[in-house]
């Protein structure tokens, strides 16, 4: 049953066996893989079905250093998944694993565990781990225009689906049945595990959610605030909102060609089989042993004759917002579409208007004007594939694994909600090593494309005043980290909080490390694996 917690005249329901504090992917993840178990289950959302601008009031967060994009995190049914863009792949075994030159690393499990549930998560929409094999990219690889031959560089592809999974949408009919309540606008204030959690609406009413499990997946900043706003819970040696990261992105870098380029579509992203995809390039293994250094990676941006004009970029975004014409874009172009612009396979925050999937249609027609024969070149070739324009170089874009450090931090800020609660602070910035990374690897990669004759990469980032990639890329993971020792982490190997034995936490707070992938891949399998443990545990 869907249930608007601000029409309630019972403000104290009956206890539940498990109630789950957020409604996005990890929360629906456990809700829907407990829907058979018999259990009694409340889903608590803060928001509604729709946006809501009480909701939206409530997202802020004060930032320091490195900024937190106001429109990267959401409060209605579904969460960050309704802008979601889709992207994914899974973590590599070295993200897993604990690396002697990484500070903090090393998760309470291998990948191979997690492997199983993995493939369970391809149920939710992403693809099958079959699409993350190294051949599975050859098709692509062979039409382009020039042969790579990586030395000290590893491929790995990320991909998208072309309808990205909207989990409000996608598991709209799960309260339907007799077990499962959703909570609409019920914002969890305050938690006592004994006593239950005390949830806040938008008309002030109160109401006390009793359960014997609780389960917080409210999202990478909010985990923390929560705790924190909850007399501390699970921070007994003050570890709560450390390790923060993200994966800062920007475009940094970019290679004066030597060869003569038209067509690299699994270099600069194509779509193929109702899959957006590209390949990111990393230094491999050995190499990142040797060098001390983090998994980050960086992508090739064809530049055409007309990148970084507005009204192109706005008019890609406002196709991809409308699915339905980016659906026909796939099945008009046939078995593989080149993508023309960074923004088709991404997204770019300054030309996206603020909490905005789509720009206006006046604003559209104004910037497609402005830039009309810019824009009808693009939708020349858009149209007509068979043709392919010339590249006139390749920038290359940036995404950075940072290193768990205790002093990025999410902390409770003196700015205070409409409840009174203080809204989350959140402190971090690049460290040495998060730096040093991204330079070896522009290193490494400008020797080896010379070296094959591709072109010269210039990126002197000795020049920059301030570090250029810094762009908040909505990922964040690691406040309430996952491990073995109270000491160094808030959750067990189970999600359980230490110390408190009926709470779990779920989503990507509790990465130990963040890798370079997009997280909600992992975030889905590691909330099936905490529903298959919860339902042994109860039962």
């Amino acid at each position: 049953m869907v249930i608007d917690s601000n029409e309630l005249t019972d403000s104290n329901p009956s206890p539940y066996d498990i109630c789950i504090i957020g409604s996005g992917p990890a929360g629906l993840t456990v809700a829907n893989e407990l829907r058979n178990s018999g259990l009694r289950i409340a889903v608590l959302e803060s928001g509604q079905l729709h946006r809501s601008r009480h909701a939206d009031q409530l997202k802020k967060v004060i930032s320091e250093g490195f900024e937190i994009k106001p429109h990267s995190r959401e409060r209605l049914f579904g969460g960050a998944s309704l802008t979601w863009d889709g992207l994914s792949a899974p973590f590599e075994p070295i993200d897993f694993a604990t690396r002697p030159w990484v500070p903090f690393s090393g998760w309470p499990m291998p990948e191979c565990e997690l492997r199983p549930y993995y493939q369970r998560a391809a149920e939710y929409g992403f693809p099958e781990l079959d699409w993350f094999a190294e051949q599975s990219a050859e098709p692509f690889k062979l039409e382009g225009d020039y042969p790579f031959r990586w030395k000290r560089i590893c491929e790995r592809l990320i991909v998208a689906p072309t309808k990205p999974q909207r989990f409000g949408r996608q598991f709209s009919s799960l309260f339907d049945g007799p077990h499962l309540d959703l909570y609409t606008d019920a914002t969890a204030t305050d938690l006592q595990p004994s006593q239950g959690c005390l949830a806040r609406t938008r008309g002030m009413k109160s109401v006390r959610i009793r359960a014997k499990t609780f389960v917080l997946a409210a999202g990478g900043i909010e985990n923390a605030r929560f705790l924190l706003n909850s007399g501390g819970l699970g921070n007994e040696h003050d570890q709560v909102g450390r390790y923060f990261m993200n994966h800062p992105r920007d475009a940094f870098g970019e290679i004066k060609l030597q060869a003569q380029i038209r067509h690299l579509p699994a270099y600069f992203g194509c779509l193929r089989r109702g899959k957006a995809i590209y390949l990111a390039l990393r230094l491999a293994d050995p190499v990142q042993q040797e060098l001390g250094v983090l998994n980050s990676y960086v992508r090739f941006e064809p530049l055409y004759s007309w990148s970084d004009k507005a009204g192109v970029q706005l008019l890609i975004n406002y196709i991809k917002a409308k699915r339905w014409l980016w659906e026909k874009l796939e099945g008009f172009k046939g078995e593989t579409a080149s993508m023309l612009d960074w923004a088709e396979t991404g997204d770019d925050p300054n030309i996206k208007l603020i909490g905005q999937e789509v720009p206006t249609l006046p604003r559209l027609i104004a910037a497609m004007l402005r830039d009309a024969p810019y824009v009808g070149a693009y939708g020349f070739y858009r149209a007509f594939d068979r043709f392919r324009p010339r590249v006139i170089g390749v920038r290359v874009r940036n995404f950075m694994e940072m290193e768990p450090h205790p002093d990025n931090r999410v902390e409770l800020g003196s700015e205070k909600d409409v409840y009174g609660k203080p809204f989350a602070k959140v402190r971090y910035s690049a460290t040495r090593l998060d730096r040093r990374s991204v330079i070896e690897l522009h290193r490494v990669l400008g020797e080896e494309i010379e070296e094959q004759g591709f072109g010269s990469l210039a990126s002197n980032f000795e020049s920059c005043q301030e570090w250029p990639i810094k762009t908040d890329a909505s990922h964040h993971m690691g406040s309430t980290r996952m491990g073995t020792d109270p000491r160094t982490s808030v959750v067990d190997s189970d999600c359980r909080v230490h110390g408190v034995p009926n709470l779990y936490v779920a989503g990507s707070s509790v990465f130990p490390t963040s890798g370079y992938a997009n997280p909600t891949y992992t975030i889905v399998a590691l909330a099936i694996r905490l529903a298959e443990h919860l339902r042994a545990q109860i039962h």
